[in-house]
């Protein structure tokens, strides 16, 4: 009697002793098993783990990823709306630490344990760990992509923490470093000194300032945009990269007067007018005003101190001052909290204070239940 005919796939022994399955896909082909099985058993389950697929509309077509991956990141990149100064970062990336490992190997056969063994060479082949993070975290992001084209089932990238940037913590300037620093340098950055220390504003949002973003009469600055610096000398004025950078935060009141001044001896003129401009009438260049920055540190005796510490300095007074977190995320402008928990870390002069008004409630508490104690003896 002849055996019951298969109703999915076919599987048949070959010379070599060794099964062979194969089945119809979804799209009309043939599709082969990609290796053969020791026993038709094996290949019997392999038939039905594909069936399963089929039925769940969970199958994957397994030529879909037999794209090189350096191919698929290049087309990746250009498909997205980066800005210009993003999209240079993501190619330096790939050009320099990604396509050597990956770029002639498919998307498909890029597995975890392959991940985790190229990343552990990048590290011990003494590639900071910051852009190891980084060239991670777009290797994952593509291949997330890559997942969501069913080109693969699950992303290769499956090292926890691994894409997180873990930077030392900044130095932080006092408010009399702020002020020393201003007073020494030229006076026509006094103002943007002055302003990066107590608003914490970046750079590039400072030198992209107009006069029509000041309000002070209200004491209120308004970011709006910044200027980005691009690999090639050119300069790029964006958005902020999220709606929370879109901010206006207050001014303190003590730094109001050195901005009018600032105003009225170096800022162009009319409500369109850039607030800071170099003695030659240009937006500063970064690399020009980091010269001047060294020589003025150097000056006032203090070193190892960036620029954008500044703006370290400006989010931990302001954190001090008892700030919520969405409070410090709005002055910030953080669309997460992460980067403001960071502000809120205790210091012994805030936890001074927090321990000094609890002794006050103690003691309060304290006389309150005398009192009590006292009424109920009599």
């Amino acid at each position: 009697m002849a055996g019951k005919r298969r109703q999915f796939g076919r599987v048949r022994k070959l010379p070599s002793g060794r099964y062979q399955a194969r089945y119809v896909g979804p799209d009309g082909l043939l599709r082969p098993a990609p290796d053969t099985f020791r026993t038709k058993r094996d290949a019997d389950e392999w038939l039905a783990d594909k069936q399963t697929e089929m039925r769940r509309g969970d199958w994957h077509d397994p030529d879909a990823g037999k794209v090189p991956f350096g191919v698929y990141a290049a087309a990746w990149v250009q498909e997205r709306e980066l800005t210009a100064r993003t999209q240079q970062l993501y190619e330096s990336l790939l050009h320099l630490h990604l396509e050597p490992t990956f770029g002639g190997v498919n998307v498909a056969e890029i597995s975890p344990p392959f991940v985790r063994r190229r990343r552990a060479d990048k590290l011990t082949a003494d590639t900071g760990p910051t852009t190891v993070a980084k060239a991670y975290a777009l290797l994952r992001a593509i291949l997330a992509t890559a997942v969501s084209d069913q080109m693969i089932r699950r992303n290769p990238c499956q090292i926890k923490g691994a894409s997180t940037v873990h930077t030392p913590e900044r130095s932080t300037a006092s408010v009399q470093e702020v002020y020393d620093l201003a007073d020494a340098i030229q006076p026509r950055y006094r103002a943007l000194i002055l302003m990066a220390g107590f608003l914490g504003l970046r750079w590039g949002e400072l030198v992209g300032l107009h006069r029509r973003d000041l309000d002070l009469d209200h004491g209120a600055v308004r970011v709006r945009r910044a200027v980005a610096e691009l690999n090639d000398g050119q300069r790029e004025i964006k958005a902020p990269k999220s709606a929370a950078g879109k901010r206006t935060v207050s001014i303190p009141a003590a730094i109001v007067p050195d901005i009018r001044d600032h105003l009225a001896r170096y800022a162009e003129s009319g409500s369109d007018g850039r607030v800071f401009v170099g003695a030659k009438g240009a937006t500063p260049r970064r690399n020009h005003f980091n010269r001047v920055w060294r020589k003025t540190c150097s000056q006032v005796g203090i070193k190892g101190l960036h620029f954008h510490d500044l703006r370290h300095t400006g989010n931990t007074l302001a954190a001090s001052t008892g700030a919520s977190t969405r409070e410090l995320m709005a002055r910030m402008g953080h669309s997460t909290a992460r980067a403001a928990l960071i502000y809120q870390h205790a210091s012994a002069d805030r936890d001074r204070l927090i321990a000094d008004a609890l002794s006050g409630l103690v003691d309060k508490g304290r006389r309150n239940r005398k009192g009590h104690a006292g009424d109920t003896a009599d």
